[in-house]
């Protein structure tokens, strides 16, 4: 018996890859920081378990394919309310996560060979949707020393061919924390409209942006609705990536309809979980937000900082999200992480970082970056940040 080429080609993710050195680590007795998930550790709002409990439910039945029409009425209004964002509820469709809302997307734009046009570095997931339904992806390259920003229009247009079904972007960024300014959106949606590609916006941490800066919707701009489709998810806006709660949001009626025959295939999305979601959307306002906005800037400040003082490290302030790309004075960063895990401690503690690598479609690029997460308390954060300026003299004295 064979195992399919479609399951063969899919890498393994590089946030995941390091984990078998992690659980090894730990066996061996060795206290290990997190710097390589994005797993929000703030606490899920109770409000999500009191809707569940109160629901009065007694038989967990199907439920509609579309999602709750509570859940997407309280979404709709959630759009309104907090982002003057006009989306009905037969514009919404609730999925099993982000990561089931992108797959149902791709799967309803792109045929085998079409090709997906991507900034590097992006959220290297992405490649396990593009291997699967074997998508061709071009990227055009965006700078550290830019903040991870979009290049010219120009350099976009030159990835352009007539298989180009869509571009992608990240809004705020994985793994980079760059929040796009309303100019750059607007280049994506020209470019767009004028190459008749969707646009496929990945808002999931909209409301973690800093220093003021708001990060921009793609659905703001109402000559760009037929070729935009936004991804949705409760997971870091809530603290909730358990909850499997996404949706995918689009006025393209052609293109909703179609994506719907996917969501009623897989039948239904967790009944529970919809509710639970509909109570954080329904009872939850800017207090709450504004709130966890504040704390995860502080952690921001806390590891940009730090970062900035360990010699030979480059590294550019995030604008939003919970990442950030650094530049490492090592050979290779896989090397380095995997010596971190296996080979290194700091009084029996060490740090798990997430090589760049896989971040970018350039063979060879990001081999000296990693992505590192600051979901992680502030002390925790300088720990962590002590260790690692520690291990990069040790490894570096070994490696001359």
């Amino acid at each position: 018996m064979n195992i399919s080429k479609r399951v063969n080609n899919i890498k393994v993710s590089p946030v995941r890859k390091l984990i078998p050195y992690q659980e090894e680590a730990v066996r061996c007795g060795k206290k290990v920081y997190h710097f390589n998930i994005g797993q929000p550790d703030l606490p899920t709002p109770p409000e999500f378990f009191e809707f569940i409990a109160n629901s009065g439910e007694t038989t967990l039945k199907y439920a509609h394919s579309k999602g709750n029409l509570g859940l997407r009425q309280a979404m709709s209004r959630f759009y309104k309310e907090n982002f003057n964002l006009d989306f009905n509820e037969e514009e919404i469709l609730i999925t099993c996560g982000g990561s089931e809302a992108l797959l149902f997307v791709l799967s309803t734009i792109f045929d085998v060979g079409d090709e997906i046009l991507v900034s590097e570095p992006y959220y290297a997931n992405y490649n396990s949707f593009f291997e699967m339904l074997e998508i061709k992806v071009n990227a055009f390259q965006s700078k550290a020393e830019e903040g991870f920003h979009l290049p010219a229009k120009e350099e976009i247009l030159a990835k352009i061919t007539p298989n180009t079904k869509a571009i992608l972007l990240t809004n705020p960024g994985n793994p980079t924390g760059t929040v796009y300014t309303e100019e750059e959106l607007k280049v994506i949606g020209d470019i767009a409209k004028e190459y008749n590609l969707f646009v496929i916006s990945d808002e999931v941490y909209r409301l973690l942006s800093y220093d003021n800066k708001i990060a921009t919707s793609m659905g703001a701009f109402p000559e760009y609705a037929e070729n935009t489709v936004i991804i949705e998810s409760i997971s870091k806006t809530y603290s909730a990536c358990g909850a499997r709660i996404g949706a995918i949001v689009s006025k393209n009626k052609e293109f909703m309809s179609a994506v719907y025959k996917l969501c009623q295939a897989r039948l239904s999305v967790s009944s529970l979980d919809m509710i639970g979601a509909e109570g954080l959307y329904n009872t939850l306002r800017k207090e709450y937000f504004d709130k966890n906005r504040a704390i995860y800037e502080n952690r921001r400040d806390v590891i940009f900082e730090g970062l900035q003082k360990i010699d030979g490290v480059k590294v550019t302030k995030p604008e939003g999200a919970f990442y950030v790309m650094v530049t490492l004075p090592v050979d290779d960063s896989e090397k380095f992480a995997i010596w971190l895990l296996s080979s290194f401690d700091c009084d029996g503690e060490t740090v798990m970082l997430t090589p760049a690598q896989g971040f970018y479609k350039t063979p060879d690029a990001g081999k000296q970056q990693v992505r590192i997460t600051y979901c992680l308390e502030e002390d925790k954060i300088k720990k962590a940040l002590n260790i690692l300026e520690k291990g990069l003299i040790e490894y570096n004295k070994l490696n001359k």
